[in-house]
């Protein structure tokens, strides 16, 4: 199974990986080349247009012809201890964006730039969520714990694509659900270049499980999963350095919101620990949710439209 397969989408009874025709990016040509041509065509900002980013994307149908609102994606479950314990359950649908916009953050510290402060040396206040993409659409990474080996490789290798989401004008945020010195200090910039965020009520953590946090102990989530310990594996092979401090047991994920009030966009968890959301998959999003917020409403009503006939 393709890796970050929509959960609520997936063919259990394939066995094999679906192929790249088979991807949940997948669309007709005619939408392709209308949504270039609309993109190319288009002058008119979007801050005045009164279409979500989940209802642009409602307009793309996957291969099995539903249609979907936003993007829930996660690794395939297997079953652990010859079937004596079960894969936890994710989420089917998007979180609300009621579910983020009013988190509190507080920020530890700022986008790495030679010469600047290490950490934030005054105590930032907290500031709403919803402030951070007002502007411009942003990735929010959540991590399990910054000493753990597989959230250092997960955090490194996507801040190494930083200049592609500066260019389609996406901001890149780390978010902790705790706050240890120590552990800050050894995390940015080191493996994280990017501004760091503490959720100290761990709001986006909630999100990604529905509303309550996703835990695992580690027996039955690392040392009885398979699919945890190649994590592991692919992790220690980069060849970074871990701790065993802080709480491991919450699991993380990733969002892509859209600009302003229009949404989640996609939202990856981490069932198995150590999973990765795929990259390719995120800069995919990232690129759609930036065409289509520069694609007058008229057309997008147009689009769909050409769809239900």
């Amino acid at each position: 199974m393709k890796r970050g397969h929509i959960a609520r989408f997936t063919d259990r009874k394939q066995n094999g990986p679906p192929s790249r025709n088979n991807s949940i990016y997948n669309k007709s040509d005619n939408n392709s080349k209308k949504l270039e041509n609309m993109t190319r065509n288009s002058r008119r900002s979007s801050s005045g247009s009164d279409i979500t980013i989940e209802q642009s994307l409602a307009s793309f149908k996957i291969e099995d012809g539903h249609v979907f609102k936003g993007i829930v994606a996660s690794m395939p479950a297997e079953s652990r201890a010859c079937g004596c314990v079960q894969p936890p359950p994710v989420v089917e649908n998007v979180a609300p964006y009621s579910a983020i916009e009013n988190i509190s953050v507080q920020k530890l510290a700022p986008e790495h730039k030679i010469g600047i402060e290490r950490l934030v040396k005054n105590k930032a206040p907290p500031v709403k969520a919803s402030e951070l993409w007002r502007e411009k659409p942003a990735v929010f990474v959540c991590i399990r714990r910054p000493g753990c080996i597989m959230c250092r490789a997960e955090a490194h290798q996507l801040y190494s694509k930083k200049p592609i989401f500066d260019a389609l004008g996406v901001q890149l945020f780390a978010v902790l659900h705790e706050h240890i010195d120590s552990e800050v200090n050894d995390f940015w910039p080191r493996y994280w270049g990017g501004a760091l965020l503490y959720d100290k009520g761990q709001g986006f953590f909630k999100a990604l499980g529905g509303g309550k946090l996703l835990k695992e102990k580690f027996i039955s989530g690392f040392l009885f999963n398979p699919r945890a310990i190649a994590n592991y594996k692919r992790a220690k092979a980069v060849g970074l350095e871990m701790n065993f401090k802080g709480e491991g047991e919450i699991k993380g994920g990733l969002f892509v919101v859209g600009r302003g009030k229009s949404g989640i966009a996609y939202q990856f968890v981490e069932r198995n620990f150590g999973d990765w959301a795929p990259l390719g998959e995120v800069i995919e999003i990232c690129t759609r949710i930036q065409n289509l917020q520069h694609i007058p409403s008229e057309s997008i009503k147009s689009l769909k439209e050409d769809e239900e006939e």
